[in-house]
């Protein structure tokens, strides 16, 4: 049997040698008719691991001379295409591969890191303390609250931050902050804790003072994560539904809220930064200020993202795309950002030095908290 190496980079393929298949470490054989290869099928699967959760990535390709032309499925968020060529010696970038990489750079999952020259710090890092809770300063409060859905069919919950002093006299901006494919409503305190973080900001008079809501981006009647989170992807690409008809008209029945565009902001991290710049992008009328911080692969090609380059750049008050350089799903926030200079629609592109985790996630809205509502 016959087996080739096939070295999966981020967009492409290269192919080498007599070997087994490797991807980011791992090995998988690809085995071929002995003699004539045209026209024979490999297919194998490499497991993406997100937040502890699953999911399978499928590479189906068909050989063609020294060629194998790939359909690459992220289990049930789509599919691309890819090409890999079968050279003597050392590999070379498959067709379609853009950017220089860093020596042995990878994600952990994901694929391989390729960083660009535009992968740096747009932000300073934050001093130490920014998410410790400190004595002799206000406190906000948190709240659980029901909804009704009336796209779920049921009630549903939410957690609320209101800033220190909240008061019915006063009406705040709204920043709706969406957690990862393995969270719910409570992930974001759990791992990033927002209210800390706020309530520093606020006594630094560093941010306007805001209600934070966290809701359950996972739009199906049982909305927990359950043994395989995975599976509940679809819910979150119909949660846009129960955002915009249930849970924002409840918020602002409930507090003091401003009722504008300019005073909702949509941010997320994860599947819920995928989703914050699908739905944010797709309901300008709706949201001002959108932030996707280490976006998931559910996120829509850049090109359906901001169809109307004119538009967006008028309609936007802030479009705010992060990732940390050892985050092995960077290449989708890469994507989006550079199709957004191309198109020089204004927006912030910042890369730290952390992976698809806590630490970016919370520096992420630590940033972004001080530019909204300005």
């Amino acid at each position: 049997m016959q087996k080739y190496t096939i070295t999966l980079k981020q967009d492409g393929a290269t192919v080498t040698g007599k070997a087994s298949v490797e991807m980011t470490d791992r090995k998988r054989e690809a085995e071929f008719k002995d003699g004539k290869v045209d026209g024979d099928t490999v297919i194998f699967v490499e497991p993406l691991k997100i937040q502890d959760n699953e999911i399978n990535i499928t590479y189906t390709g068909k050989i063609s001379g020294n060629e194998i032309k790939f359909t690459r499925k992220v289990g049930d968020f789509g599919s691309s295409e890819a090409t890999a060529k079968r050279e003597d010696g050392a590999p070379q970038a498959a067709s379609g591969q853009r950017g220089q990489g860093a020596p042995g750079g990878r994600g952990g999952f994901g694929g391989p890191i390729e960083l660009r020259p535009d992968d740096k710090p747009a932000f300073p890092d934050p001093p130490e303390g920014f998410d410790k809770a400190r004595e002799g300063i206000a406190h906000g409060k948190l709240e659980m609250v029901e909804y009704d859905s009336k796209s779920v069919g049921n009630k549903r919950k939410a957690l609320i931050y209101t800033p220190p002093g909240y008061s019915g006299d006063t009406r705040y901006p709204a920043l709706y902050l969406l957690h990862g494919i393995g969270g719910d409503e409570e992930e974001w305190r759990r791992g990033g804790h927002p209210e800390v973080i706020l309530d520093n900001l606020i006594a630094d008079k560093k941010v306007v003072p805001m209600i934070i809501v966290m809701p359950n981006g996972r739009a199906q009647t049982d909305d927990r994560p359950g043994p395989n989170a995975m599976a509940t992807a679809p819910a979150f690409g119909k949660f846009d539904q129960d955002l915009l008809g249930s849970l924002i008209p409840f918020i602002e029945a409930k507090y003091s809220v401003i009722k504008d565009r300019e005073s909702r902001a949509l941010a997320g991290l994860s599947m819920g930064g995928g989703q914050s710049l699908n739905f944010g992008l797709s309901n300008l009328d709706t949201f001002a200020w959108i932030g996707g911080f280490s976006s998931a692969p559910n996120t829509k090609p850049a090109a359906e993202l901001v169809p109307d380059a004119e538009k967006a750049t008028k309609q936007l008050k802030l479009l705010y795309v992060s990732c940390g350089n050892k985050d092995g799903l960077i290449r989708i926030s890469q994507n989006v950002h550079g199709y957004l200079k191309e198109k020089s629609i204004p927006h912030i592109w910042h890369v730290d030095d952390h992976a698809h985790d806590f630490q970016h996630w919370k520096r992420g809205l630590y940033n972004f908290a001080q530019l909204i509502f300005r």
